[in-house]
């Protein structure tokens, strides 16, 4: 039925272009097809003997992704939540029409955001597996650890003869700026409490610090050996082996993989086939092997084609997404921003139909102003009504400050958490500026009238006034988490610092409650509100109809009104004195300076040059930036455009660093 919307979609589109309909006309056409598609269709599946199919690469989020048009009409359904993935293969699981589990790789990382969403995926599988008892196959190219981290699990795991097996263990790696900001004259203060917090650490040094290196290390270490040792379980392996071909391979040809145990056998894709045709008893080769996607199979059990429907019970569990950066203001989908979630929370808090709330926080921090406040209003909630935390991926920061007052707090063992850390990070383009005739001069009635300026470094007086206000918000933290964990101060402030945590050594410090994924945490919040098994999901924030959705876009594109960005006060990093003249406004100006390398090209290495962001601003003469030097540059720009975004007016940020790249 897709294909065939998208049939019709293309036909009427071109035929509209042809006679030259308005633009008013063609979206009233766009939004009615698309609520045509959105009605309920059954995904037809072939014959009672139906193979379950999961592409690793599909791309698995936490909540549902927007509706999106034109995703509807031109691409194949290719995403899931986790829930949703979880109630799938629930369903499966006594589905008689589906005979097993196919599971196939690419050699790609799966879709998945991180290593605790991985995990939450295999909990999935293996809870079909044991349930059904249907057997579990897994076939790739290649495999990489990710991918291999989930068909591990599968009770024949087979390998293409000309692929191979990566095993080589992970890595925390981080790109600084330090360097560049010192060849080019920009200049950086900080003001910060944690010796372990390292986010500011990007924009200063060459390499990690030693508390850095520390912590990064023994996250990672942590991460690994629980990928180890679940992998070992399932290929039934000891971990000594595994760490063995790590340590000694690294990546495996086909037949290593299978001599080490790593899988149990070498085969085509057209071998695959007849293991698959054996399995759903078709043996006719002129006849379509009967599968349908996990997607596909998803998306018909929300339109209540399969399983039983869930029961609609007054008894209602808030699932609240907090996804993101933290953010001061309102935003759209993708941060959270304390207008919109103190909002949600405060009508939730006052909803008697709500028994109970489960937040699922997955967000590396940003704003500690604007964690404090959705922070304060986890507490009133929690006052009222049960709060249950389920961390993803990462809950750290300004996350974990959200989580910290509640009920209870759920973690995958991998999951990143704690950080709890306050920095300042004041940019000043002083001597870039004068090094190119640029200089300012100013007035002022007081003497802290011009302590956001830009101009120059910050005095040794306005230093200690804006760590004053840092020591202030981490004491406000450190109070948080004492009296949500019911732990003494003083032991908080030793496990704080800053410092990052798996899930495994938060548990083991306190800083959560229990290892496990989002259905322990509903389930959870069903007994804190003692409703029994009578009770009903609701998720927020609600998405919005495809017909907004649709117009939405259509207008954000058209650079039209009504698209709202974090951070539209103009407050914190972004502040500028009235009057002055916009530093980066000015250097937009200059001619370019400063070669990157011996390429015999120039940039203006200024992360201040707003939205635009700053490739614009690269000149490179008649020799362009090598693309992994203008990757750099625009990782610069988009590092530094998102510190813009969090736009704390107290200048205070609890974030993990920038562009940490755990794998």
């Amino acid at each position: 039925m897709r294909d065939f919307f998208k049939q019709v979609f293309a036909t009427v589109f071109g035929l509209f272009l042809f006679l030259g309909l308005s633009g008013a006309g063609l979206i009233v056409l766009m939004i009615g097809l698309a609520s045509l598609g959105q009605q309920d269709e059954e995904v037809v599946v072939s014959g009672d003997k139906t193979l379950l199919v999961y592409d690793l690469s599909t791309l698995v989020t936490d909540r549902p992704l927007p509706p999106d048009f034109l995703t509807f009409a031109f691409d194949d359904l290719s995403t899931l939540s986790l829930r949703s993935l979880g109630q799938a293969l629930d369903t499966a699981a006594t589905d008689d029409d589906i005979v097993g589990l196919y599971l196939v790789g690419n050699n790609l990382p799966p879709g998945v955001g991180g290593y605790a969403s991985l995990q939450a995926i295999r909990d999935a599988l293996a809870a079909f597996q044991e349930q059904s008892g249907k057997p579990v196959l897994a076939y790739g190219s290649g495999w990489s650890e990710p991918e291999y981290y989930l068909a591990s699990l599968a009770d024949s795991v087979w390998i293409n003869p000309l692929g191979d097996l990566t095993w080589d263990g992970f890595r925390a790696e981080v790109q600084f700026y330090g360097g560049a900001f010192a060849k080019y004259g920009v200049g950086m203060q900080i003001v910060r409490v944690g010796k372990y917090k390292s986010a500011v650490e990007p924009f200063l040094d060459r390499k990690f610090s030693a508390p850095s290196r520390e912590q990064n290390l023994a996250l990672i270490t942590d991460l690994w050996q629980n990928f180890v040792e679940t992998v070992a379980t399932g290929r039934d392996l000891k971990p000594e082996q595994l760490q063995a071909v790590a340590n000694q391979q690294g990546m495996l040809l086909p037949q290593e993989a299978e001599a080490q145990g790593l899988v149990d056998g070498l085969k085509y894709a057209n071998e695959v086939e007849t293991e698959l045709r054996s399995l759903t008893g078709t043996t006719d080769l002129e006849e379509d092997i009967p599968m349908v996607t996990l997607a596909d199979y998803a998306l018909d059990l929300e339109a209540g084609n399969r399983g039983t429907s869930p029961m609609d019970s007054p008894n209602r569990i808030a699932l609240v997404y907090a996804e993101g950066e933290v953010v001061t203001g309102s935003a759209d989908q993708g941060f959270i921003a304390s207008d919109d979630y103190t909002e949600l929370l405060r009508d939730l808090r006052r909803d008697e139909a709500v028994k109970a709330v489960v937040l699922r926080i997955n967000s590396p921090g940003g704003s500690a102003t604007a964690a404090g406040l959705i922070g304060r209003e986890v507490e009133l909630l929690k006052a009222v009504k049960p709060v249950i935390v389920s961390m993803g991926d990462v809950a750290a920061s300004g996350g974990y400050w959200i989580a910290a007052p509640a009920d209870q707090i759920f973690a995958e063992p991998t999951t990143i958490t704690g950080s709890i850390g306050v920095f300042g990070l004041l940019p000043n383009v002083q001597q870039v500026a004068n090094n190119n005739g640029v200089t300012w001069d100013a007035v002022t009635t007081n003497p802290y009238a011009n302590i956001d300026t830009l101009s120059r470094p910050k005095t040794p007086q306005e230093l200690a006034l804006l760590q004053r206000f840092v020591d202030d918000v981490y004491d406000r933290f450190i109070t948080l988490v004492a009296d949500g964990r019911s732990l003494p101060p003083a032991e908080v402030e030793n496990l704080a610092q800053g410092r990052v945590w798996s899930g495994t050594a938060a548990l083991r410090l306190k800083l959560v409650d229990q290892l496990g994924g989002l259905d322990m945490a509903l389930e959870a919040a069903a007994t804190a509100a003692k409703v029994g098994d009578d009770w009903t999901v609701d998720e927020y924030p609600p998405q919005p109809s495809l017909e907004k959705a649709v117009l939405d876009q259509l207008f954000s594109d058209m650079g039209g009104v009504g698209v709202q960005s974090p951070g539209d006060s103009g407050q914190g990093l972004r502040h500028l004195n009235p009057g002055s003249p916009s530093p980066w406004t000015i250097l937009d100006h200059l001619p370019p300076f400063g070669t990157i390398g011996n390429l015999g090209g120039s940039a203006v290495l200024s992360p201040w040059l707003g939205a635009k962001g700053l490739a614009g601003s690269i000149s490179a003469g008649s020799r362009p930036l090598s693309p992994p030097v203008a990757g750099l540059v625009q990782d610069l720009g988009d590092d530094w455009s998102l510190l813009l975004q969090l736009d704390d007016p107290r200048h205070a940020y609890s974030r993990l660093p920038y562009r940490l790249d755990v794998r």
